[in-house]
C-alpha cells in the first residue's frame, strides 16, 4: 500500500486499546503489559501502562494497513506486541524475561524526564536493596563518645526544659514499662520531629534574611534523618498495636505544633529541651542493654536495614544495634546543647559553624 494512501486513511487522534493486567497481589514483581491490539478504524485514547507500572499517557495515530484487514498492530517501546492469539497464550512464559526488563519498565518515567537513577551495589557486588537511603549515606558511629556527660541546669529556662523532660518520663514508663523495643519505636516517632522543625525554620530564616545558615540546616536535618532510621530499624523488631499507632498520630500532631511555636519564641530553650530529651534516651537505651544482657529480652539477629545503615558485621545482633543507636543519641545530645550554648552566648546559630556529619 502506498504511503500516501495510508496517510489519507489516518484519523486525527487514535487511542491504543490495552491490555491484560496481572492480577493484583500476584507474587511476581514484574508487571508486563499484555499484547496491545490497535483498531485502525477507531479513534481512541489509551493509557500506556497499568496502574501498577504507572507508564505515561501517550496519543497515537493509527491508519488502515490495507483494505482487506481493519486491524493493525503497532510496536510501542517497553510494551510487547503480537499479531496472533498464540502470543497471548504464551504470555506467562514471556513474563520470566528477568529483572532487567522489569527495571526498564519501572524506569520509564525517569527515562522520559532524562533522570535515570543508577542502582548502587554493596561491596560484595550484590544489588543495594534499600531505597530509603544510599550507600554513601551510611556510616559507622563513634562509640567512644562519653555517655555520662550532662548539662547542669543553671538558668530558670534550663530548669524549665529539664523538669519538663523529667515529667514526660513518668507517663512513658507507665505505658511501656520494660517493653523497651516498643518504647524505642514509639519515642523515635516523636524524637525525629525537633530536627526537622528546627531545620525548616532556619531554612526559612535564611531565605528571609538573605544569610547563610552556617551549615545548621543540614546538621539538624541529619539529626531528623538519623532518628527516622532508628524508627525504621525498630519497626523490624517490634510491631505497634493499633492503639499505639493512634497514640503516635495524636502525639506527633500535638508535639509538632507545640515545638514549632516553642522554637519560634525561644530557640535556645528549645535546643536545651532536646538536649535533655536525648539524655533520657541514652538512659532508656542503657536500660534496654541491661535487659538484653540479663536475658530478659531475646538478643535476636540485627535487622538487615541496620546492618547496612550502620555498617555492622553480618552476624550483628540486636544488642549491637542498640549500642550504635545509643551513640547516635549521645551525639544528638551534644549538638543540641551546643546550639543552646551558642544562643546563650548572645549569638545566632549561623555565626558558628555547625557540626555537619557529627552523628
Amino acid at each position: 500500500m502506498r504511503e500516501g494512501a495510508i496517510k489519507r486513511s489516518w484519523r486525527p487522534v487514535a487511542q491504543i486499546v490495552l491490555w491484560q493486567f496481572e492480577q493484583r497481589g500476584a507474587p511476581s514483581t514484574t508487571r508486563n503489559l499484555s499484547t496491545i491490539r490497535f483498531e485502525s478504524s477507531r479513534v481512541v485514547d489509551a493509557e500506556l501502562a497499568n496502574r501498577g507500572a504507572g507508564l505515561p499517557w501517550t496519543t497515537f495515530t493509527v491508519g488502515r494497513a490495507n483494505a482487506a484487514s481493519s486491524r493493525s498492530f503497532v510496536n510501542v517501546p517497553h510494551v510487547r506486541w503480537a499479531s496472533t492469539s498464540s502470543d497471548l497464550r504464551n504470555e506467562n512464559e514471556e513474563k520470566e524475561a528477568g529483572s532487567a526488563k522489569s527495571e526498564e519498565t519501572e524506569l520509564v518515567h525517569s527515562k522520559y524526564w532524562g533522570i535515570v537513577p543508577k542502582t548502587p551495589r554493596r561491596e560484595d557486588g550484590s544489588p543495594w536493596p534499600w531505597k530509603c537511603f544510599r550507600p554513601w549515606e551510611t556510616y559507622s558511629p563513634d562509640l567512644s563518645i562519653d555517655l555520662q556527660k550532662h548539662h547542669v541546669p543553671e538558668t530558670w529556662e534550663d530548669k524549665l526544659a529539664f523538669w519538663t523532660v523529667k515529667s514526660l518520663r513518668y507517663p512513658t514508663d507507665l505505658l511501656f514499662k520494660k517493653r523497651y523495643g516498643c518504647r524505642a519505636m514509639m519515642l523515635e516517632t516523636v524524637a525525629a520531629v525537633p530536627g526537622m522543625v528546627g531545620g525548616m525554620l532556619l531554612h526559612l530564616r535564611s531565605l528571609r534574611r538573605f544569610e547563610h545558615s552556617g551549615g545548621w540546616i543540614k546538621a539538624l536535618l541529619e539529626e531528623a534523618e538519623s532518628e527516622r532510621m532508628h524508627l525504621l530499624t525498630f519497626m523490624e523488631v517490634s510491631q505497634p498495636k493499633w492503639y499505639e499507632r493512634a497514640l503516635v498520630v495524636a502525639a506527633q500532631g500535638v508535639f509538632f505544633n507545640a515545638y514549632f511555636l516553642f522554637y519560634l519564641l525561644a530557640p535556645r530553650v528549645a535546643h536545651r529541651f532536646v538536649g535533655y530529651l536525648e539524655e533520657e534516651a541514652i538512659y532508656s537505651y542503657t536500660k534496654f542493654l541491661e535487659e538484653l544482657d540479663n536475658g530478659n529480652i531475646e538478643n535476636i539477629p540485627a535487622p538487615a536495614i541496620a546492618i547496612d545503615y550502620w555498617r555492622l558485621p553480618k552476624d550483628a545482633t540486636l544488642r549491637d544495634v542498640v549500642v550504635v543507636v545509643r551513640a547516635d543519641e549521645a551525639h544528638h545530645r551534644d549538638v543540641n546543647h551546643y546550639a543552646s550554648d551558642i544562643h546563650k552566648g548572645g549569638k545566632k546559630l549561623h555565626e558558628e559553624p555547625a557540626p555537619v556529619g557529627y552523628h
